[in-house]
C-alpha cells in the first residue's frame, strides 16, 4: 500500500457543494488506498433501508444485529460488500488499512458477525467509491472535497448523522458554512 504525504489513505474525504456529483452530495468518505493508479474509499454516513439482518438472511446466516445498518458505500459495484472493521482479525480476504483497522470482502466475517463472534467495531457497506488515476486530486484541486485525517470514534461510535458534523468540527468549520464560497482548503 503506498503511503506518502501526498496520498490520502487513512484519512475522510467531506463533500463541498464544488463537487458535481449528486450521489455524494453530505457525504462523508473513508479512504481506504490512494496511490498513483487511484483511489477507492467507502462512504460511511448514507444508511441504506436496509438492515445487516436481510444481507444475512439472503447469504443463509442466521443470527446477528438486527438493527444494525447497511450504508450506501459508493456507486461502483453497488452489488458487493465491503466490512470495515476493527481489530484487525484473521478473515479470508482482508486488507489491514492501519494497525486497528482493516477492510474484509469474505463471508466468513459475515457468518463470525452473524454468531457473535465478528470484530468489536464493523461498518457494512455495499458499494464503493472509485477514483481513476489523477481523477481525485482533480477534484481536490477543484474545491470539490475537504479532507482530514479519519478518526476511529467517527467511525464506530458516532451515529451516523454526527458523523459528517464531526469530521467538519476536526477542521474546524462548523457545518452550516460548507458553502459553494469557500476557498481552497
Amino acid at each position: 500500500m503506498s503511503q506518502g504525504p501526498e496520498f490520502l489513505n487513512d484519512h475522510f474525504l467531506i463533500a463541498t457543494p464544488f463537487l458535481e456529483d449528486a450521489r455524494f452530495e453530505g457525504s462523508l468518505t473513508y479512504i481506504c488506498e490512494h496511490s498513483e493508479q487511484g483511489a477507492m474509499g467507502l462512504t460511511i454516513n448514507h444508511p441504506m433501508d436496509i438492515a445487516l439482518s436481510e444481507i444475512l438472511e439472503q447469504l443463509d446466516l442466521q443470527g446477528g444485529p438486527a438493527d444494525v445498518p447497511v450504508y450506501v458505500g459508493g456507486p461502483v459495484q453497488p452489488e458487493r460488500g465491503f466490512v470495515l472493521h476493527r481489530p484487525v482479525g484473521q478473515w479470508q480476504s482482508s486488507l489491514a488499512l492501519t494497525d486497528t483497522l482493516a477492510l474484509s470482502t469474505s463471508k466468513d466475517i459475515l457468518a463470525a458477525i452473524a454468531n457473535g463472534e465478528g470484530p468489536d467495531d464493523f461498518i457494512m457497506v455495499l458499494g464503493y467509491a472509485g477514483w481513476a488515476p489523477g481523477q481525485l486530486e482533480g477534484e481536490l484541486a477543484g474545491n470539490a472535497w475537504l479532507t482530514c485525517p479519519a478518526d476511529e470514534h467517527i467511525l464506530f461510535e458516532l451515529p451516523p448523522a454526527k458523523r459528517l458534523a464531526a469530521a467538519l468540527e476536526r477542521l474546524g468549520v462548523a457545518p452550516g458554512h460548507l458553502s459553494s464560497s469557500i476557498g481552497h482548503a
